[in-house]
């Protein structure tokens, strides 16, 4: 049996042998094989069938990990599929080179694709042993190897397997074939080039493919870095890795190393002292893990954000599964505009402020952005990225939008948009807005009712709507200047200035400024979306629209990338990141004028959230229905940022609660622990940047162009202030009565606007009701802000004084009013209805 075993073993041989001497022949004659007469016709026939196998075959370039960096250049995380990282062969150690050849194919730089030498040694083996003995050379090994891979990236598995295969026929044209691969290899590259590619190629063992990823992971050093005893076991491994990686099977790994020291002894590449000494030294790895998931990231919420957004770009290929697979195997270099050390910094504090896992279930993001570009410099949140959701762990990131953020409801941080379409529209800065009367009161105070006939347009009220507007304390009737307006965000106000100006108008400013879903859907069509912010949106979009105006009208579209380079060092084309015009610089410095009125007292974020050393800001806090989620949004000419603390797994209201060692009693507003929370992350994040002006608005945009005085019309009849207006060139629209003291019944008590405005401008006549006027029961007063603390936690109180529920809008109801809830209990505030 033995016998026969030995026979069919030198015949397998010497059909290797035929198939050798075939590509010898090549090596000599070129390409083609001539026939030789007395070899025969089936020799003749074999060498035909050589001749017309492919012969082409290129060292294409390696799956290898891609890299995103941060701003610093520090590693954020490192895509991938197969853990290698392509060097040059100048950057591996002339240790590992030689390593590498002594034990794979001592005579590579001797022979050609075929060693004869080493095939006539392994045929007399063969013939006088049990045993076989290969006879390929490192290039054979390099085709070998190469076509697994690249039928293994491409899921070919039937392939991926026949490159191995060792049995019968298709062992046999394989070998073939692979021979003929290797002569045209031989032909067209160095042997350098050859040796670059193999050591860049194999596996060694432990998810590591190539030698730079290697060296990193079993000894915490470059490739180039590779001492003697290091660079013999890595060599090692290469003939069975999972057999001797040093991991799983230290001891066969050494064996294997000093096999290979001897080796290279017997080959005059290192002296005896040299081998004795390294085969004496003990295994020392130092083991260095990489991920290839964002998961494991440093900062997994950026690093998805990142990622997601790259599966949109196509330059990295042409459906998202080929950009996935650039991802993860083309050698990408991303460089990102990511700030570490800002987002370590804005971490902390909103940790301090609002710890994680925090008894209440109160969650909270923030992110950092440039303006005039769109750059996302940071983002936070306080909780631990986990696929499994539980306290203070899930795996959605707040701060961006996608990635299934829904987002949250932004409250009246809506309103800057209601500004900015005025604006545009020609409104000037110190112009007016008409606040209504109260309709009614009911259990969450007072309110204005709005109808079909005051949002008459495709995004407003349906015929049988009626809309309940609330304010927070009551307010008069009356004009009232944008800026107060804006800074005590008066919803009645602005409800008001939406309908005037066309509800799909203010939804298409927000458009214009990027607004949409935290889903990225288009807003909803309603009122109460474009006056209160009842879209749900993420901070990122929200602190990108803001940034517009910090940029003088110029929107440029949040994204987290400021460079893609393939691993050829080629710059790739990004997408959807060029800025545009939206607004004049006229309107956005009208805007800025407006919202800087929050800092000043009896502002909603009032002066303790006013920039160090009197650095100008603007910005807005949005308090949304209930309470249940508070925001600040504001900016400087360099930096925007938006903060979020709210519910995000609950509807509960933000109520008698204890966050950060601080009691709060009563309604948390977006003033108490939003804006002190952004003043702390902008105080940080401009730490050394110059304190830059905002531009001042002009005089037609502070008092408009072509303005004609108004007549000044108080205490005449209506008739003849009709009379008045109209021959100033004006509308005339007789409003609702108005209680005065000094203005007898019947004769106009105000009007609105006043002052100057365009010809042709609607001028509303309010007569006088007679009656003196009498406020109406004052609500528990809106408690001052609290001051922002030096430290990154909020102020610390133990019993502040009860506040006032910040009232929000309910949103519009069918047929009817919507029905209000029961009278609160004696003592308890009632329910947050409209926005602040």
């Amino acid at each position: 049996m033995r016998h026969g075993t030995r026979v069919g073993t030198v015949f397998s041989l010497l059909g290797a042998l035929v198939a050798t001497s075939m590509a010898m022949g090549l090596l000599i004659a070129g390409i083609a094989l001539p026939s030789i007469g007395a070899a025969g016709a089936a020799t003749n026939k074999g060498i035909d069938l050589f001749n017309q196998m492919p012969g082409n075959f290129e060292m294409n370039p390696l799956a290898q990990e891609s890299r995103i960096l941060a701003a610093d250049g520090s590693v954020i995380a490192t895509p991938f599929n197969k853990n290698r990282v392509v060097v040059p062969l100048s950057k591996v150690s002339k240790t590992m080179q030689h390593a590498q050849v002594a034990i794979e194919d001592e005579r590579f730089f001797q022979h050609g694709a075929i060693d004869t030498r080493g095939l006539a040694r392994a045929i007399t083996s063969n013939i006088f042993s049990n045993g076989t003995q290969g006879a390929s050379t490192l290039t054979q090994q390099y085709v070998k190897v190469a076509i697994q891979d690249q039928a293994v990236n491409s899921g070919n598995t039937a392939a991926a397997a026949q490159a191995v295969s060792r049995s019968g026929m298709q062992g046999y044209v394989r070998k073939l074939q692979q021979l003929k691969y290797a002569v045209t290899l031989e032909q067209h590259y160095s042997k350098d080039q050859i040796l670059d590619g193999y050591l860049n190629l194999v596996y060694y063992g432990d998810q590591q493919y190539g030698i730079e990823a290697a060296a990193r992971h079993y000894f915490g050093v470059h490739a180039s870095q590779l001492n003697l005893p290091d660079s013999a076991l890595l060599a090692g491994v290469v003939n069975e890795p999972g057999v001797t990686d040093p991991v799983n099977n230290p001891k066969a790994a050494v064996a294997r190393r000093n096999l290979v020291l001897t080796k290279m002894q017997q080959q005059g590449m290192i002296t005896y002292q040299q081998m004795k000494t390294a085969q004496a030294s003990k295994l020392k790895l130092h083991l260095t893990q990489v991920s290839n998931s964002c998961a494991a990231s440093k900062y997994p919420y950026y690093c998805y954000y990142v990622y997601n957004w790259l599966l949109q770009q196509p330059s990295l290929g042409k459906t998202v599964s080929d950009r996935a697979a650039s991802l993860t195997s083309g050698g990408l270099t991303i460089q990102t505009s990511f700030n570490p050390k800002l987002a370590d910094t804005m971490r902390q504090k909103i940790d301090a402020a609002v710890p994680q896992g925090n008894s209440a279930d109160v969650q909270s993001a923030g992110v950092v952005i440039q303006p005039g570009t769109g750059l996302v410099q940071a983002t936070a949140q306080n909780t631990t990225y986990s696929n499994t959701k539980s306290k203070g762990k899930q795996s959605v990131g707040y701060a961006t939008p996608g990635g299934g953020n829904q987002g949250f409801d932004f409250g009246s941080t809506a309103k800057m948009f209601a500004l900015a379409t005025a604006f545009k529209d020609g409104d000037p800065v110190s112009g007016t807005i008409d606040v209504p009367p109260q309709s009614g009161s009911d259990a969450d105070g007072q309110f204005h009712t709005y109808t079909h006939k005051d949002f008459s347009d495709s995004c407003g009220l349906g015929p049988n709507e009626v809309w309940k507007v609330h304010n927070d304390a009551p307010v008069p009737a009356g004009p009232m200047p944008f800026t107060k307006a804006l800074s005590q965000s008066v919803n009645t106000a602005f409800a008001k200035l939406v309908s005037t100006l066309g509800t799909c108008n203010v939804r298409q400013t927000m458009i214009d400024l990027g607004m949409t879903l935290g889903d990225g859907q288009p807003l909803n069509k309603s009122p109460s979306g474009m006056v209160l912010g009842t879209n749900q949106v993420a901070p990122a979009t929200l602190a990108s629209a803001y940034a517009t105006m910090a940029a003088g009208g110029m929107y440029c579209p949040p994204h987290p990338v400021k460079s893609i380079k393939d691993a050829a060092g080629k710059t790739l084309k990004l997408t959807g990141i060029a800025c545009k015009r939206v607004v004049s610089k006229q309107v956005a410095a009208g805007v800025t004028k407006v919202l800087q009125t929050v800092f000043a007292k009896g502002g909603t974020a009032g002066p303790n959230a006013l920039l160090s050393g009197g650095r100008p800001a603007a910005g807005k806090t949005g308090t949304v229905t209930g309470a249940n989620q508070t925001w600040f949004v504001g900016y400087t000419p360099q930096l925007a940022t938006a903060i979020w603390v709210g519910h995000a797994n609950t509807a509960a209201p933000l109520e008698n609660i204890s966050l950060g060692g601080t009691y709060y009693k009563g309604y948390i507003y977006a003033g108490t622990l939003a804006a002190p929370l952004w003043k702390q992350v902008m105080d940080a994040a401009l730490k050394g940047m110059p304190v830059k002006q905002f531009p001042s608005p002009n005089a037609k945009t502070m008092y408009g162009a072509g303005q004609t005085a108004i007549p000044s019309v108080v205490g005449q009849s209506v008739s003849a202030a009709r009379s008045a207006l109209e021959a100033a060139g004006f509308q005339v629209s007789v409003s609702w009565s108005q209680p005065s003291n000094s203005v007898d019944p019947g004769n106009v008590a105000s009007i609105s606007p006043s002052g100057h405005a365009k010809k042709g401008t609607t001028v509303d006549i309010h007569p006088s009701s007679g009656a003196p006027y009498t406020p109406p029961p004052v609500a528990p007063p809106v408690p001052s802000q609290p001051a922002a603390p030096p430290t990154s936690a909020p102020p610390k109180s133990t019993s502040p004084p009860t506040s006032s529920p910040p009232k929000k809008t309910s949103p519009p109801k069918k047929t009817s009013p919507p029905k209000q809830s029961a009278p609160p209990k004696k003592g308890k505030p009632t329910a947050p209805k409209s926005s602040k």
